[in-house]
């Protein structure tokens, strides 16, 4: 999810298994925050300057968003064990896997017989359940049949202006373009 919360009521081993799961930077010694962005955690220790890598909006296996957020001010001192970062599924060093919502269980009209679930407009407007997925596309370029290679350009006939928008010059879609399904992502 985007936007995780801890939750209301848990097994107890939340830390843990978030300390576990090694998707939070934990502070391997004691030293003053330099300075925090997106990228990385400049950290002074010892008379050392160290950088801590973070990860930046990187694909898992599964598909799923894999970020690091820094959660710790510049010019603040830390101890050896702190969390300097969280990942996505962490919240205050502990899993968070969901979001706390009110809940009944009640017959609506029939609309939720069996197995349906129903929930509120609101969950969907306000992005309450809204998660990242990264997926990752390959093509290959074929020898045509008059024996020429095939050619990845933007200059497609027979295809409206409209369909082409999101192609830069080389007919590759531009980064951070906001893609449906149907959209053209090579040319």
């Amino acid at each position: 999810l985007s936007r995780s919360e801890k939750c209301i009521v848990g097994t107890g081993l939340e830390r843990q298994t978030a300390l576990d799961s090694r998707v939070s930077v934990i502070a391997e010694r004691e030293g003053k925050i330099i300075s925090t962005d997106s990228h990385k955690i400049l950290l002074s220790s010892s008379g050392k300057t160290l950088s801590i890598p973070l990860v930046n909006h990187r694909r898992s296996n599964k598909n799923t968003c894999m970020h690091q957020k820094p959660r710790v001010p510049r010019g603040k001192s830390i101890k050896k064990g702190q969390i300097l970062a969280e990942g996505a599924a962490t919240v205050g060093g502990e899993l968070a896997l969901g979001k706390n919502v009110l809940v009944a269980y009640m017959p609506w009209e029939g609309y939720n017989f069996e197995d349906a679930v129903l929930i509120s407009e609101r969950l969907v407007y306000e992005d309450i359940y809204t998660s990242f997925h990264i997926r990752k596309y390959e093509i290959q370029t074929d020898t045509t049949s008059q024996g020429s290679a095939e050619k990845i350009t933007k200059e497609i006939p027979h295809l409206e202006e409209h369909l082409l928008r999101n192609l830069d010059r080389n007919g590759v879609v531009r980064l951070g373009s906001w893609v449906e399904t149907g959209d053209i992502l090579v040319g």
